[in-house]
């Protein structure tokens, strides 16, 4: 069983920063990706940001610039620093991992950015 536990979310100012991060554990065998993904009410989920085991990146294009992805392959985790946060950036962030041909999901942290 794989468990993922995310923290760092919070009330935030336009123009503010957060780190979330995300740490993995359980029956984890061949990790290929770590990431996150995001979900504002009414709206699908969508892509943040994903690392590689090697350490390839892909951004969201909403974020590029703003956000960075980083992992800890020893440890499992991943982490999330986010600059320059905007009113659009409000959501649910959700840590994922890819395992093989499976994909596992945290149980989300809210993340508000408002003056």
């Amino acid at each position: 069983q794989v468990q993922l536990v995310e923290s760092g979310g919070g009330l935030v100012q336009p123009g503010g920063s957060l780190r979330l991060s995300c740490a993995a554990s359980g029956s984890i065998f061949s990790i290929n990706s770590m990431g996150w993904y995001r979900q504002a009410p009414g709206k699908q989920r969508e892509l943040v940001a994903i690392i590689t085991t090697g350490g390839s990146t892909v951004y969201g294009d909403s974020v590029k610039g703003r956000f960075t992805i980083s992992r800890d392959n020893a440890k499992n985790t991943v982490a999330l620093q986010m600059n320059s946060l905007k009113p659009e950036d409000t959501a649910v962030y959700y840590c994922n991992l890819g395992v093989g041909s499976s994909h596992y999901w945290g149980q989300g942290t809210q993340v508000i950015v408002s003056s």
